[in-house]
């Protein structure tokens, strides 16, 4: 999430964007927006409100950083903020070659400066890069004589930013640290923003290690395991939450210290590693033995460890505590496997 009490909004540019496929072209403005204090304030709250995550990312290109467009224009703006409408015009025209989707839609591209963001505890200017697609509408009341009249009015609701990114000034030399969001996700048309346009990869943080051990440690269990030892869902479930619990009550991450306590059986354990070998190549990253756990990337990511054992249509067992209080056979007569659930109390 993005402070925004010190966040100042000193020059923003904006430009209409249309859908290359259909040849509707840009609309270039002129000059940067003037805009008041009571309008500075709506659009900060339409430009960050949204930015919630602490994940980051950075702009990277497979060859040559220097070749990713978005880093060079915004390189330019922070050397020379007076350079804003120059550079916001190339970044226009950068963004129009990869609306090149017929489902992308038209919509006002704003480049933004703003001064004194806090993140990592540093105070820095950003640049912002937003995009509004979607219009509402909206009634407007207007009183005359004794009554009212009432019209509609079509325009942009600023508590629905559809794609923006902050790039901020610092780490320059592995593509500055990057926030961004893109509320219509879905869809190969989607990709443009993040993959096309501004070409990001995750930022190698204690976020981006948290994330992807936790991703390894469910992967293992829901899929490794059962494929090379004799393990019930109930066990898998207590393994998950084993899981979860390591990263929730230890400030650090090592791996020697995660699989001596979660996963205990050598044969596991081995099988474990190999896994995370298997995971990295398969997936282009390096999960280090040791780092700093993130909060916020476990409380994320542990929305998608449910311990949930499926039984057929009909019952789900959540599974939260010891799996020796769950038995698991098969009833001869009926030909059906069944649960025997052993507790004390029932609330």
């Amino acid at each position: 999430m993005i402070d925004t009490d010190t966040i100042r909004l000193s020059s923003i540019a904006l430009h209409h964007i249309g859908n290359k496929p259909a040849d509707e072209g840009i609309r270039f403005s002129k000059d940067e927006l003037e805009f008041n204090e009571s309008i500075n304030e709506l659009l900060k709250t339409y430009f960050l409100s949204p930015f919630k995550s602490e994940e980051y990312y950075t702009l990277y290109h497979d060859s040559d950083l220097n070749l990713n467009e978005v880093f060079t224009y915004i390189t330019q703006i922070f050397e020379d903020p007076g350079s804003l409408h120059e550079q916001s015009v190339n970044l226009a025209k950068h963004l129009y070659e990869q609306s090149n989707h017929p489902k992308i839609k038209s919509g006002e591209f704003y480049v933004a400066y703003f001064r004194d963001c806090s993140i990592e505890g540093e105070l820095m200017d950003a640049v912002g890069l937003f995009k509004s697609e979607t219009k509402d509408t909206f009634l407007k009341i207007h009183s005359r004589n004794n009554g009212f009249d009432i019209e509609s009015e079509s325009g942009i609701n600023i508590n629905k930013l559809d794609k923006g990114c902050m790039v901020f000034n610092t780490e320059r030399e592995t593509g500055y640290i990057v926030s961004v969001i893109d509320t219509s996700s879905k869809g190969s048309e989607a990709q443009y923003w993040v993959d096309q346009f501004l070409h990001l990869r995750p930022r190698r943080d204690d976020y981006f290690q948290t994330k992807n051990a936790l991703s390894l440690c469910k992967s293992f269990v829901i899929e490794k395991m059962p494929s090379e030892f004799e393990v019930s869902k109930a066990e898998q479930a207590e393994m998950l939450n084993k899981s979860v619990a390591f990263f929730r009550g230890n400030d650090s991450f090592d791996l020697e210290d995660f699989a001596n306590t979660v996963i205990q059986e050598p044969d596991a354990i081995k099988s474990f590693l190999q896994h995370k070998s298997d995971f990295e190549e398969s997936r282009d990253i390096r999960i280090s033995d040791n780092f700093d756990i993130s909060d916020s990337a476990v409380k994320k990511q542990s929305r998608v460890f449910k311990s949930v054992i499926k039984l057929d249509k009909s019952f789900h067992i959540y599974v939260h505590g010891d799996n020796k209080n769950i038995v698991k056979g098969f009833d001869q007569e009926s030909g059906m496997y069944f649960y025997q659930i052993f507790f004390r109390e029932e609330s």
